[in-house]
This record gives structure tokens, C-alpha cells and sequence, in this order.
């Protein structure tokens, strides 16, 4: 342990038991490691942490130093496809302790996913399929190099018990997770509070979520901080939102336990990634209605949101808390903007311009059915990777009339600075992609043969895709 350079804390713990239940972790009859996040567990003062101890705090779960002596789970309630659940919470998970980024000092949490019951478990049995596991590590590791404010999958660890599940071959392989996450405040934390009737209780939680989080926002009275925290919170879930979109991301589930107020992605079931432009796209298959579909995602974001505004009414005044929500549409109509920029790798634009090639752009993708990640990757720099596009399994799209207007916008437009177009990344003639079939095939040779090679094809690949990209975790600076 990197003692001379962690930064632990117990900061979730002031707020009281109120807001969490102290529990144990599960027991698990083996521990073996599956997968550790070294770049961000060197954010953290974790890198050099032996196997065995890696094991024995992040599967047995033994306290860090510094931070809680037992885990905290925590309570909330929430919307689920918009129908009220008062009986959610940690239910197989926990925050186990807190630590500092020691690149830029945020607070960060370690919380889990498998982890074994808690009071809020409903009868289940508080774990985590293997598969599920690898799922979210692969999302995670895919949404960072794309530049999607995302938790980061820590750790994953194979549990040894055999678990019954309906959605897939049973019995199926167990294991827990460990999730880097700047906080795990939901809106259905707050949501919590106000149906019952505990007004303190929130103005506490906001408070706490200020201080710790957005110390920026700190105001003299409750109800300035109440209006600039849901305009900042807007701010953010949009940014989010709209990285999601230039992503072709599809969350699944976006209930509001399920929706950080610090605006950072987590929390990863049924997700998707696009094939090609399509609104109507679902990543449940549960999701019958499509309420939560790929085009829908800025909608089920915004009544989110509003839900927040809902409990912030006992200390601030409805009409200020509306004006704070709507600041949503031109923060993620900016920020999408300012996304789908980043992804092509283009120099910032005047925001008229912007907005009028970003709709240039995603006409092409909606009328074209072009393929949605080899689009970006063929013409990542702009015009500057004219030549290399034309080598793109695309390249008749690009020759055809659907294109001419996208060809005549980008050429007003300027690589970004700095990008990397002499990456070998970029000399491939694909890009590295995330469709389903393709995490069913990484999973087919570890179900049968207890192959992980494909698993550890992906992440380097994704490496490599982050480095080209510019969107790797940056390093500690030398002390």
C-alpha cells in the first residue's frame, strides 16, 4: 500500500444513519482476480498493491486505511420506467470507502456491485453474474476512451459461487465489482427525503453534496443554493447526456436511482452501443415502450431532473427552480455540439456554425445508415483524413450525393490541435467497436474454455483507441 500517497476519508459517514446502514460483505469461497484498473489505481495511490492485497480489500473487502471500518449502504428510493419505488437502496452493493484523485483532489467513492444482501436487498441474493461484471467493465473502459464522463471500472474478482438467473444460462459464474465513481448521490436520494417528509433531511444532503462536491456553488441562503445546485445539475446531466448521444450510447435503465448529481455515467445493466443512426434504438429488452431508446435518452434525462426540482421545493420557490430546469436544452444542445467536435476531432467552431454542421452531420448518419463508430473514425481530423476515408469500407457512402453536403461543411472546419492522425490506431481500416455481438463473443470462450484472451484483446484495443484519442487517464504529476 502506497501509504505515503493515499488520500483516504470517511467524508459519506458525517451525513449520519440517516442516510445509509452499516453491513457486512459476503463471504465468497474463492477470490480471483479478474481485472484491476492500474492507470486509475495509480490516481489514487493504489498502484503498487500487491495481488494478494488487492484481493484481500477489494474481495474480502478487509477496511482501508484511512477510510470507513465497515461498509455504508446507502439509502434511496427512485423512479423506476417512472413509477415510484420506496423500497430501493444499496441492495447488493456498498460504498466501501472514499479516497482522493490525487491528479486533481476530487473526492472519489469505491463503491460495489455483488457484494452480498443489505437490508434494501428485496429477497434477492446480492450478487453480481461474472458476465454482468465484464459487461461493465467493458462499457466503462469503452465510454472513458470515447470521452463519456463514466465511473471506471476498478476491480472485478470471480466469486467461485454458482448463481440461478433468468435472463441467461444458469447456473452462471459469480464475481464482484468494484466501481471509481465521483460519488454515488442519486437524484433518488433526494427523492428519498421528500416522500417522507423530512425537508431537513434534505437540505442536509444538499449541503453535504455542495461542500464535498460543487464548492462553487455554496450560497448564503437555501434557497440560492438550491437554484444553483439544479442549474448545475442540469448542466451536467446534459454534458452527459450528450456525450452519450455522440457516442451512439444507449444507458438502458435511465431511472433516477440511477441518475448522479455530479453528472458522472454509472450504473451499467442492458446497455447498447448504436450499429447505425436509429432514435427508436433500445437497450432493455424489458423496455417494451421504448421509454428509455436511444433518442428518447435526452427526454428520460430532463424528467429526471425535474423530479430533483420536485424535492428541492420546500427550500426554494417553484418559479426560480423551473427557470433552473430550463437551462437543460441549450446546455445539451451546446454540449452536444462541443461532443460530437471532440469525437471528429475538430477545432471549436462559432456556436452558429457548430450547430449548423453538427445538423449537416447527423442528417447523414440518420439517411445514410452509415456504419455509426467507423463514420467518426473515418473522418476523425476532418478533411484531413480525406485520403484515408476514401480506403474506408464507407468509402462509397462518402462518394455519394447523401455526403456532399457534410464534405462542403467540413471543409469550413479545422482539425483540433494536437490530434493524433499518425497513431497506428488510425492506419487500421476499422475502428474498435462495442456491439453486442461482439461482448457475446468475448464471453463465449471464458463460459466454455475459461479463455480470457478475446477479454484481454478488447481492453488493449480500447487502450489503444484511448491513447489515439487523447482520452487516457493522465498520470499523477511528480511530487
Amino acid at each position: 500500500m502506497t501509504a505515503q500517497t493515499l488520500r483516504p476519508s470517511r467524508r459519506h459517514a458525517d451525513l449520519g444513519p440517516a442516510f445509509y446502514d452499516v453491513v457486512a460483505p459476503a463471504r465468497f469461497p474463492e477470490t480471483i482476480l479478474r481485472y484491476r484498473n492500474d492507470p486509475w489505481a495509480a490516481r489514487v495511490g493504489l498502484a503498487d498493491l500487491p495481488d494478494a492485497a488487492w484481493i484481500a480489500h477489494f474481495g474480502r473487502f478487509e477496511p482501508l486505511p484511512g477510510s470507513f471500518p465497515e461498509p455504508l449502504a446507502l439509502r434511496y428510493h427512485g423512479h423506476q420506467f417512472r413509477s415510484y419505488n420506496p423500497d430501493l437502496g444499496d441492495g447488493r452493493g456498498f460504498l466501501y470507502a472514499q479516497l482522493h484523485d490525487l491528479a486533481d483532489g476530487r473526492l472519489l467513492d469505491l463503491g460495489t456491485k455483488g457484494s452480498g444482501q443489505t437490508p434494501w436487498s428485496r429477497g434477492a441474493d446480492g450478487r453480481l453474474t461474472l458476465k454482468g461484471g465484464l459487461r461493465e467493465v467493458l462499457a466503462t473502459a469503452m465510454l472513458e476512451a470515447q470521452g463519456v464522463n463514466t465511473s471506471k471500472s476498478f476491480s472485478l474478482i470471480e466469486t467461485g459461487e454458482a448463481l440461478e438467473r433468468g435472463d441467461e444460462p444458469s447456473p452462471t459464474r459469480s464475481a464482484v465489482l468494484v466501481r471509481l465513481s465521483h460519488g454515488h448521490i442519486r437524484i433518488g436520494s433526494f427523492q428519498r427525503f421528500l416522500a417522507l417528509g423530512e425537508p431537513d433531511n434534505i437540505a442536509m444532503l444538499l449541503d453535504h453534496t455542495i461542500r464535498t462536491h460543487m464548492p462553487e456553488l455554496w450560497r448564503e441562503t437555501p434557497a440560492d443554493r438550491s437554484v444553483a445546485f439544479l442549474e448545475a445539475v442540469c448542466g451536467r446531466v446534459a454534458r452527459m447526456g450528450a456525450q452519450w448521444m455522440a457516442a451512439g450510447f444507449v444507458h438502458g435503465v435511465l431511472n433516477t436511482d440511477n441518475i448522479n448529481v455530479t453528472g458522472e455515467s454509472f450504473d451499467y445493466g442492458p446497455w447498447r452501443w448504436l450499429p447505425h443512426s436509429d432514435s427508436g434504438f433500445t437497450a432493455a429488452y424489458f423496455d417494451s415502450q421504448g421509454l428509455y431508446a436511444y433518442g428518447r435518452q435526452p427526454e428520460a434525462l430532463f424528467w429526471n431532473l425535474s423530479r430533483l426540482a420536485d424535492c428541492l421545493l420546500p427550500l426554494a420557490d417553484q418559479p426560480r427552480l423551473e427557470a433552473a430546469l430550463k437551462g437543460f436544452g441549450p446546455e445539451l444542445q451546446d454540449a452536444f455540439a462541443d461532443a460530437l467536435f471532440a469525437r471528429l476531432g475538430l477545432a471549436p467552431a462559432e456556436d452558429g456554425a457548430a450547430h449548423r454542421f453538427v445538423a449537416t452531420f447527423w442528417r447523414f448518419l440518420a439517411e445514410s445508415r452509415a456504419p455509426f463508430e467507423q463514420t467518426f473514425f473515418d473522418w476523425y481530423g476532418g478533411l484531413a483524413s480525406l485520403e484515408r476515408a476514401g480506403r474506408s469500407p464507407s468509402a462509397a457512402l462518402y462518394a455519394s450525393e447523401v455526403f456532399v453536403p457534410v464534405r462542403e461543411a467540413l471543409a469550413t472546419l479545422q482539425p483540433a490541435p494536437r490530434i493524433r492522425l499518425d497513431h497506428p490506431y488510425f492506419q487500421a481500416a476499422a475502428p474498435c467497436t462495442m456491439l453486442i455481438d461482439e461482448v457475446e463473443a468475448i464471453w463465449a470462450p471464458i463460459a466454455e474454455a475459461d479463455d480470457w484472451s478475446r477479454f484481454r484483446d478488447k481492453l488493449a484495443a480500447i487502450d489503444a483507441m484511448a491513447e489515439a484519442y487523447g482520452t487516457a487517464p493522465e498520470a499523477v504529476p511528480a511530487a
